[in-house]
């Protein structure tokens, strides 16, 4: 039986550093099984793939699911929670979201036991920070990131692990550096600490400048610069325009009452906690957003409602079924629900929200009106530049993550982009995991290493403590399987599309989903028959 780390030094000397435990028979696990094991207090995932013998962190390092839990394929390891992929040899991170590497440690097999080897120093540590340089001031050249989300700092991260030493600016018009925003609708009242997906430090021990509150007004390739809205210029070698999107806002009359709020920053997610607090809030719209605020202020708000022109949430892009379904969750909850209306007017006094008209003629009370009726990517600025946009004015992007114009490279929500597994059809996947990973596709290419970016989508959200998780792209889906039961709130949905599966949801079914995604990530096609049929061997649950 091989080991797959090899000691650094003497024997002694290291035994002295160590915790060793013997952690199992060498029988007890088969290829392509995984479990977890203790060493010295220390949970670890123990893997046997290929004849090996590995062992690495036990908790995923975006929210810290436990990895036993997920899908093993290969030597990949796929978190069962959110999608992220670690190399269960090295421990490296290969899908997001997250942006730490787990942990490895040292395994040997001796006379029949399998003992795995921790570092004193490691015992602690459930994730581990990718190796990166610095800045040399010598080094004359510039990168430039505009937006300060998931592809940004993916991007800046990904040049450092990678040697290059130039100049990296961030430019964001957030007052925050980069923060985890999915958390924002999940929880409004967070405290800005407590979302940073880095410390102020990291960004000066790497060389990365952040520069908050600012924002690029225009762009000219020829002279290779950015304006910026205080008049000034920057220079650059490399741009990467990664500005996502903003949150559509209402046009209707009384838009601009006060009480009337979008959902884009941190300070808008704590303004609408404080304002709806024992108040009657009404959500517009029944987006992924709008429920989730909805699911969070059903516990604070005196009253909420919720307004959407489809029959149930999510009608479109989840189906009817698991739309009612979650709708029956909330009405539990006390949330009212008026659908297939439309909002007619906000009505105000003295300047401030009284309520909402409704197209049918119901009048809602309101003291804080919140619109989640979908985004608008942030491409304004590039107007006169000559980068390709498409008719929603998302940036135009090939697998490399490049534009039309040589140097300038784009990344997340503001892309229009090719998707492997939909025959790369071009299209605009809002999800914080693909953002992430074409932020480091962009980086490597900026770099001349060609890579294609070929994840899967993963999309997670959670309403009243339940989490739905989904994968692939359902677009133009003509059928539902269901496994499980959706009334009694456990299932698993296969969209199915010219017969064969196209995307899959699911809700307290894992690690199905994860299983799903990493079956499209290997290139394999699902069949209809395969999801009809009542052998779920296949997915290995």
């Amino acid at each position: 039986m091989n080991r797959w780390q090899e000691p650094g030094q003497g024997a002694e000397e290291q035994q002295e550093e160590e915790v060793t435990g013997m952690v199992c028979q060498e029988v007890d696990l088969r290829d392509g099984q995984m479990k977890e094991v203790i060493v010295g207090d220390q949970k670890v995932l123990l893997v046997r793939t290929r004849g090996q013998y590995g062992a690495v962190g036990s908790q995923c390092s975006h929210y810290n699911a436990p990895l036993v839990k997920g899908v093993l394929v290969g030597d990949r390891v796929r978190c069962p929670f959110h999608g992220a992929c670690f190399n269960v040899r090295t421990g490296d991170i290969e899908e997001y979201p997250g942006l730490d590497c787990l942990p490895s440690y040292k395994v040997k097999v001796e006379d029949g036991k399998v003992y795995v080897s921790i570092h004193k120093n490691s015992l602690k540590l459930t994730k581990r920070v990718k190796e990166m340089c610095t800045r040399v001031p010598d080094v004359k050249h510039t990168t430039l990131l505009i937006g300060g989300g998931p592809a940004s700092l993916v991007c800046a991260e990904t040049l450092r692990q990678n040697s290059y030493q130039g100049r990296i600016v961030i430019v964001t018009k957030d007052s925050l550096p980069p923060f985890d925003k999915p958390k924002l609708s999940k929880a409004l009242d967070l405290d800005s600490g407590s979302i940073l997906l880095r410390p102020g430090d990291f960004y000066q021990q790497h060389g990365v400048e952040v520069w908050t509150r600012k924002e690029v007004v225009s762009v000219d390739p020829a002279e290779k610069s950015v304006k910026l809205s205080d008049g000034s210029l920057q220079r650059y070698d490399q741009l990467l325009i990664s500005t996502g999107c903003r949150a559509r806002p209402l046009d209707c009359p009384g838009w601009d009452l006060q009480g009337v709020k979008l959902l884009q920053r941190h300070e808008d997610a704590n303004e609408i906690h404080r304002s709806a607090l024992g108040q009657k809030a009404v959500v517009i719209g029944a987006s992924f957003i709008g429920m989730e605020v909805a699911s969070y202020l059903s516990n604070t708000a005196a009253s909420v409602a919720v307004v959407a022109p489809s029959r149930y949430p999510y009608e479109r892009s989840l189906g009817p079924q698991i739309g009612r379904m979650i709708m029956r969750m909330l009405e539990e909850k006390n949330v009212k629900f008026y659908m297939t209306d439309a909002v007619d007017e906000i009505q105000g006094e003295n300047g401030k929200v009284t309520g909402v008209l409704l197209k049918s003629g119901i009048v809602l009370e309101a003291d804080v009106v919140i619109a989640g009726i979908g985004v608008i990517p942030n491409s304004d600025f590039l107007a006169g530049s000559e980068l390709e946009v498409d008719s929603r004015k998302a940036v135009i992007v090939d697998k490399f993550m490049r534009t039309n114009i040589p140097d300038i490279f784009s990344a997340g929500d503001v892309t229009s982009f090719p998707l492997t597994i939909r025959g790369d059809q071009r299209v605009n996947v809002g999800h914080w995991q693909m953002s992430q990973a074409q932020g480091r596709v962009a980086a490597l290419n900026m770099l001349k290493k060609p890579t294609k970016c070929e994840s899967v989508p993963f999309f997670w959200t959670v309403l009243l403590g339940k989490s739905i998780r989904y994968t692939g792209y359902g677009e133009g889906y003509t059928e539902i399987l269901f496994k499980g039961n959706v009334e009694e709130r456990k299932f698993l949905a296969f969209y199915i599309k010219d017969e064969v599966v196209v995307a899959a949801a699911s809700l307290m079914f894992d690690p199905a989903v994860a299983r799903v995604a990493e079956l499209m990530a290997t290139g394999q096609i699902i069949s209809k028959a395969q999801a009809q049929a009542d052998d779920l061997s296949w997915l290995q649950m």
